[in-house]
Order: C-alpha cells, then sequence, then structure tokens
C-alpha cells in the first residue's frame, strides 16, 4: 500500500461520512496517474500554490489602491485568511481539509488588477462580459503553464467557479448556485467572514469609517473586535452545520443577519464610497486603453492560446492576468512620452 493509499484510508475513518473523500474525486479533465505519496487534493492544492498566477495576487489590489502602509490586505493575504478560517471550519466538521484549502487558495486566481474596479470595466469591455469567478476556473483550466493548465480535480474546479456570491444570497437553497461539495460551500461562507472583517479593518485604518459608525446591532451580536467577531462567525457556522447534520453548511438566522447587515454597511461605506473609489476609477481609464491598444497591437502582447478563443477574450485574459504595478508599468511604457519597452 502507497502512502498515498494510506492517507486515502486514514480520510475514510476520520472524516465525517458527508466529507468529499480523495479516493472518491470525480477525476480530472485529463486522466492522471495517482501520486505514490499526495492525494489527488493534495496535489491540487501544491499545483495553485505554485503557479504564476498564485504569486501575482500579492501585488493586487484587495480594496485600497497601492496604501501607504504595511498593514493593508492584498488579494494574496485575503486568499490566506480565507484558506485559514476555512480550514478551521473544515476540521471543525470533520470535512476534507485538503479539499477546502485547495479550493480556498485558488479562488481569486482571476481577479483583475486595481480590484474590482477592474473587473467592472473589463466587465463593460468584453463581450459577453465578465467576472473573475468563471476567470479563475480558465486559468487553472486553460492559461496556466502556458495554455496546459493545471488539470485540477472536478470538485476544487467546481468550488472554485461557485465561490463568488457578490451582494447576493451567501448560502442559497438552489443547487445550481452553490458548490457540490460541503467544503466548497465551507469556502463560499469563509470568503465573506474574511472580507468583511479585513476590509473593516482597513477602513478604519485608512479613516474611512469610524468606530463609533459601524452598525450597533451588528456590533452587539458579533462583537467589537476583529478577532471576536471572526470567532462568532466561525463558531456559528460550525453549530449551525453539526445541527442540520451537515445537510448543508449553514448559519443560524440572528448570525447571519449580522452578516448581511456587516456586508451592506460596507457596500455603502467603502465599496461604493466615492472617495474610496476615486483612485480605482481612474484605473478605467488604465484598462479602456491597454484593452484598445492590445487590440489594435497584439503581436507582441498577446498569446495564441486558449486556441480558437477570439482576440478579445485573449486581450482580457493578458489584462486580467496583470498586477497592479505591472498594469501601470505598461501603461506608462505605451502612452507616456519619455517611456521606453
Amino acid at each position: 500500500m502507497t502512502i498515498r493509499e494510506q492517507i486515502e484510508e486514514i480520510e475514510k475513518k476520520i472524516l465525517s461520512p458527508r466529507a468529499c473523500l480523495s479516493a472518491k474525486s470525480k477525476g480530472r479533465l485529463r486522466a492522471e496517474q495517482p501520486h505514490p505519496i499526495r492525494t489527488a487534493f493534495q496535489r491540487d492544492r501544491d499545483r495553485i500554490i505554485h503557479c504564476k498566477s498564485f504569486r501575482r495576487l500579492k501585488h493586487k489590489t484587495q480594496v485600497f489602491l497601492s496604501p501607504f502602509g504595511d498593514h493593508y490586505r492584498t488579494r494574496l493575504t485575503h486568499t490566506l485568511e480565507v484558506s485559514q478560517i476555512a480550514r478551521t471550519i473544515a476540521r471543525a466538521l470533520r470535512l476534507n481539509e485538503d479539499l477546502t484549502e485547495a479550493i480556498a487558495l485558488g479562488h481569486d486566481l482571476g481577479h483583475t488588477p486595481f480590484g474590482h474596479a477592474g473587473e467592472e470595466t473589463l466587465n463593460e469591455l468584453l463581450p459577453g462580459g465578465f467576472c473573475h469567478y468563471e476567470q479563475s476556473l480558465r486559468v487553472v483550466d486553460k492559461l496556466e503553464y502556458d495554455g496546459k493548465g493545471l488539470n485540477l480535480t472536478y470538485e476544487v474546479r467546481d468550488g472554485i467557479s461557485r465561490h463568488s456570491k457578490g451582494r447576493g444570497e451567501i448560502l442559497g437553497d438552489d443547487p445550481e448556485s452553490m458548490p457540490a461539495t460541503l467544503e466548497g460551500q465551507v469556502v463560499r461562507i469563509s470568503d465573506v467572514i474574511a472580507y468583511v472583517n479585513h476590509d473593516l479593518d482597513d477602513a478604519l485604518r485608512a479613516g474611512l469609517v469610524e468606530e463609533d459608525s459601524l452598525p450597533s446591532k451588528v456590533i452587539d451580536i458579533l462583537g467589537k473586535l476583529h478577532a471576536t467577531r471572526i470567532d462568532r462567525l466561525v463558531m456559528d457556522v460550525v453549530d449551525s452545520s453539526l445541527k442540520n447534520r451537515l445537510d448543508r453548511i449553514a448559519m443560524s438566522p440572528k448570525i447571519y443577519q449580522a452578516l448581511i447587515d456587516l456586508r451592506d454597511f460596507l457596500y455603502e461605506r467603502v465599496y461604493l464610497n466615492q472617495e474610496a473609489r476615486a483612485d480605482l476609477i481612474k484605473t478605467g481609464k488604465i484598462i479602456r486603453e491597454l484593452y484598445d491598444y492590445f487590440l489594435k497591437n497584439p503581436d507582441d502582447w498577446i498569446k495564441d492560446y486558449p486556441k480558437g478563443d477570439p482576440l478579445e477574450r485573449r486581450v482580457a485574459d493578458f489584462i486580467a492576468g496583470m498586477t497592479d504595478r505591472y498594469a501601470l508599468s505598461i501603461y506608462e511604457q505605451i502612452f507616456l512620452p519619455g517611456t521606453r519597452f
């Protein structure tokens, strides 16, 4: 028996009957020989960590563009916080921690430079629209490794493609909109738990909101401190999910509503705040002009893969993969006098 097979046997013994076992994966887009010491989901996690798109997350905006200060979140630190929260929940529920971690680490690989402002701009420009969760799946399926993709398992790909909910329902009843595995559902709620808390923390640090402006009802229920809020939300997910025998990942109505209220507060005071978005709105001009330029001058810039995809789609791939600083640098080289390639 290989080490991988021993790990798979351990999973069968210690994980919940509702967990997704590595040995029961629905497989990959292209069949591969099993690894002697790593399960399928462990390999997926490792492939994501070692890919170029993951490394670029460290220079992509979370909320604040190029903030002056070392403690503001980036897309990479957001991803790590989601992973930590999701793993804590998965372990408490005896779900597959490796699958949970792989989904969490890959969920934002398709995010554009300049945060959601970049996504909104590309969505306006690209025929058929653009959304980061679909792009994340495209990254792992078609773009990484020079068009070969990472060839991840069905379960990780499903969790990545269905992790996002925008401002809609976080834990909905529609199975078509929810991840197929409980591990994917854990990442979906962990994403929200992470960003509402760390974006609030960053907004407080930036002086965009004040402590006394936070909704009193939310503070009464979730607590005033960053760590307290996360702990209460995580504990509620664990308790509520166990109460329904892991039929699905759940939250109690009271805590769930407090989470929604906190998210709505952030949309009003931070995400849609014109002062906070002032610099990000300016980045729309950068992305629009780069998009037009690359459409007219693709030869030196745009890859010829994925085969058969229209130029507009491949230009969007190129721009979406840029870090903030790379997009600014390329813009300066192309459009500003005195700069050279």
